[in-house]
């Protein structure tokens, strides 16, 4: 099976999603639990529970780009180079 993406562009969709994943569950657990950074304000939304689940739900598709995403970088890094005679 052929990489559909380059080397360079798998590993910078796993940087990405790595931190995504990691800034986004950080915010949903801040929401989920009331905080007062997150639900202090005014203007701030009044179901912190229902915010916490769609970002949960991102979570899971930056998990899925995860996934293929290194499921990319593996067939890179098995696909042989071009062999000049």
């Amino acid at each position: 099976m052929k990489p559909m993406f380059s080397a360079g562009t798998a590993w910078c969709c796993i940087v990405m999603s790595v931190f995504a994943i990691i800034i986004l569950s950080t915010t949903a657990t801040l929401f989920k639990n009331g905080h007062e950074a997150m639900m202090g304000s005014t203007k701030d939304p009044v179901d912190g529970k229902s915010v916490a689940s769609t970002l949960f739900a991102s979570v899971l598709v930056y998990a899925a780009f995860l996934v293929f995403c290194s499921g990319q970088a593996w067939l890179n890094s098995r696909q042989r180079g071009v062999q000049l005679e």
